[in-house]
């Protein structure tokens, strides 16, 4: 795991100040601010982001997946995945990923519901976090399973990250699903904001790209699109187009 730094600005801890969070240092806010200046709309796509993930969710338990694996998951906020996911199905158990000690520490002292637990990793080893001993006690990936990679995928370049999502499907078993996110917008409006966010490199994927991360899948309707727009099953609503956005899609391992 990276090692807990206060004076540097962390990832999580941005987007929990985004999300309306209170688990964040002066020197988190002071970048956030600093972003919102740069591209105001930052804050917004990252609640339209976990709105995409809470509908995205609610949809996979819908259809019997009762396991779940939040993967760079983030500080917890008001309505997490197992929220959700144990809305749908009261049986559904949830492990949260994440490679920063804040956001482990936090999410065990915070998220003791039955059936949830954090455990330590780094989305670019997926057969490490798969074969984590205390998930493995929670999570059968012989039975179908649902991979969560919400706003993370675009901390890598578009190769590792199609590298991620495709080891990650392989090693489901059929019926399982994988919902993904990332940031997407023009490149000369990406070149500001990821020339600005010191938090970590970040990448612009196009839709092209996202739509590798899920070879071998088939993707539910309305496919890769805005996350505003996806609503599992149906078509995807005509929005006034932006230069940036959150793209995301959901789909089945056949």
């Amino acid at each position: 795991m990276e090692p807990f730094d206060p004076t540097k600005p962390n990832i999580a801890r941005v987007w929990d100040f985004w999300l309306g969070g209170k688990d964040n240092f002066a020197v988190d806010r002071e970048l956030a601010q600093k972003m919102l200046e740069v591209h105001p709309p930052s804050a917004q796509m990252a609640r339209e982001n976990r709105r995409f993930l809470g509908r995205a969710v609610s949809y996979v338990a819908a259809c019997g997946v009762r396991q779940f694996i939040d993967v760079g998951a983030g500080l917890p906020t008001a309505v997490n995945t197992h929220d959700i996911a144990q809305e749908v199905n009261p049986a559904a158990r949830v492990a949260y990923v994440d490679n920063d000690p804040v956001v482990i520490s936090h999410a065990r002292s915070l998220l003791k519901s039955p059936g949830v637990i954090a455990v330590p990793g780094d989305m670019r080893a997926p057969e490490r976090i798969l074969a984590d001993a205390r998930l493995r006690e929670l999570i059968n990936i012989d039975e179908p399973a649902c991979v969560i990679l919400s706003g993370v995928l675009h901390f890598t370049d578009a190769e590792t990250a199609r590298g991620v999502a495709v080891a990650f499907a392989r090693a489901l078993a059929p019926d399982s699903y994988l919902i993904i996110s990332v940031g997407s917008g023009n490149p000369s409006e990406g070149e500001s904001f990821t020339s600005a966010y010191t938090a970590a490199q970040v990448h612009i994927h196009s839709r092209d790209d996202v739509l590798g991360f899920f070879d071998g899948l088939e993707l539910v309707p309305p496919g890769v699109v805005s996350v505003r727009g996806w609503h599992g099953g149906r078509s995807a609503p005509k929005l006034k187009p932006r230069t940036a956005t959150f793209l995301g899609g959901v789909a089945r391992k056949p």
